[in-house]
């Protein structure tokens, strides 16, 4: 049984560096670590626009660590203008993870600070469930529908 060692960058070092020096990511498990995670293949598209007055910030794909700095992008100067409603349709995410959710929080707590709204449509199971399990669906409040989520 060949057993692979992992490839440790010496302090300063970039990782493309050391990618290329040993001809890509040492191999986690006997896989590629590639072939573990394709987030990177997913594309996460976000989308802006106003419905009566209300900011609507619409995410498609996955929102996990890749994704999230481009969200946070749109959400931190939306969410900290005074007053601000705003409503983030997750309903075409399916999967989301810990850095997705702190985006959210984020955005929560600066709108919380400008006397705003927020607001987020989430439909698939997944993300529910990852709502749920960390107690957000108690702070956050969520909509089924984007419909639902103008109307409050």
């Amino acid at each position: 049984m060949h057993v692979q060692q992992a490839v440790r960058a010496p302090v300063g070092q970039a990782r493309e560096e050391v990618a290329r020096r040993f001809g890509g990511h040492p191999h986690i498990v006997g896989r590629p670590a590639d072939a573990l995670c394709h987030s990177r293949d997913v594309e996460f598209t976000v989308a802006t626009t106003q419905l009566d007055g209300i900011t609507v910030v619409a995410g498609e794909g996955e929102l996990d660590a890749h994704a999230a700095p481009g969200l946070q992008a749109v959400l931190d100067p939306l969410s900290q203008q005074k007053g601000i409603e705003l409503v983030i349709d997750l309903s075409r995410v399916g999967f989301i993870d810990s850095t997705g959710l702190g985006v959210l929080v984020a955005a929560l707590k600066h709108v919380r600070e400008s006397s705003g709204r927020l607001d987020v449509v989430v439909i698939a199971p997944r993300v529910l469930k990852v709502f749920s399990l960390t107690g957000l669906d108690v702070v956050i409040p969520l909509h089924a529908t984007l419909d639902e989520a103008l109307a409050r």
